[in-house]
């Protein structure tokens, strides 16, 4: 059974769609990650154009965030007003990165600009996840609980008191931090959770348990803004394929999140190294093979 993408121009088997989307809910529900960042290239392996797979996955961020968020308000493990800053540089960056992705799409750059991305950030994040579960697994090194500092943040003026994070640090890092997120998010069509947590952590220096429920409320935002400034700005992102690809998602993490809790999280990381990996090098197989049919030919009407 086939169903036509109006804004990616083929047609594409519903179940394949329903499939990719209960695959990356899988995910989702095993590894507590939002899939963006697997399900652009999974869609751009089956012939989606990379440029409607980065804003139409984008746009089915927006839910499942939404869904973590609320689960995460109502336990009161969110800092609003560190999330505010973080989303007042996050609205710039994804604004400025939507510009930056019509111009690449002008130009007839923006394919291989989200490919080499997407190459370069996932193969950095697969070895490095590969590298601390082989070590966990193999017992070579046992790290203790350390309390991290944000020197930068505490250096930097315009020193805001974030009572919820108990911290008291300069304004300026949070922006930064979020015009950066943006920025990924409008050219990656990702949640941008797998930079913002670490550096939630580490620069700012954000207590664990209000660093995933933050990070969710200002994804919202971010995500929509981008959904609705590539909708305006270069007509790419697909509600048909959104919507099919969210129904697969929340019948997929429902079996995910059962399926995480049975096994060890060494594991579990261990099995997401793999796959992070496995799509890199796919990615890169195809962004370097010549491509079979040099030439096309257009008839214009």
């Amino acid at each position: 059974m086939n169903i036509y993408l109006p804004i990616a121009e083929m047609s594409v088997n519903v179940f394949l769609i329903l499939g990719l989307g209960g695959i990356t809910g899988i995910l989702s529900g095993m590894f507590g990650v939002g899939g963006g960042f697997l399900m652009t290239p999974l869609l751009i392996f089956i012939g989606v154009p990379p440029a409607v797979s980065v804003s139409t996955v984008a746009n089915q961020i927006i839910a499942s965030s939404a869904s973590g968020f609320l689960a995460h308000w109502r336990r009161g493990n969110v800092d609003f007003k560190m999330g505010l800053y973080l989303l007042a540089g996050g609205m710039a960056g994804s604004t400025l990165g939507v510009e930056l992705f019509r111009w690449l799409k002008q130009i007839g750059y923006i394919d291989t600009f989200i490919s080499l991305i997407y190459v370069t950030f996932l193969g950095i994040i697969g070895a490095m996840m590969a590298g601390e579960s082989i070590r966990t697994i193999l017992k070579i090194s046992k790290k203790t609980a350390h309390h991290y500092k944000p020197l930068l943040a505490m250096r930097l003026p315009f020193k805001v008191e974030f009572p919820k994070s108990k911290l008291h640090i300069s304004a300026i890092m949070p922006v930064v931090i979020g015009f950066f997120v943006g920025i990924m998010v409008s050219l990656m069509g990702i949640g941008g959770g797998f930079f913002l947590i670490p550096a939630m952590i580490y620069m700012l220096g954000m207590p664990t348990n209000v660093v995933i429920g933050t990070s969710l409320f200002q994804i919202i935002f971010i995500t929509a803004n981008v959904t609705f400034l590539q909708a305006i700005t270069t007509q790419t992102v697909d509600i048909m394929l959104a919507l099919f690809l969210l129904l697969g998602s929340v019948v997929g993490a429902q079996f995910g999140s059962r399926i995480g809790a049975k096994l060890p999280a060494e594991y579990l990381r261990a099995l997401l190294a793999a796959l992070v990996l496995g799509v890199a090098i796919k990615l890169a197989f195809g962004l370097f093979t010549p491509p079979s049919d040099i030439f096309s030919v257009s008839v214009m009407e």
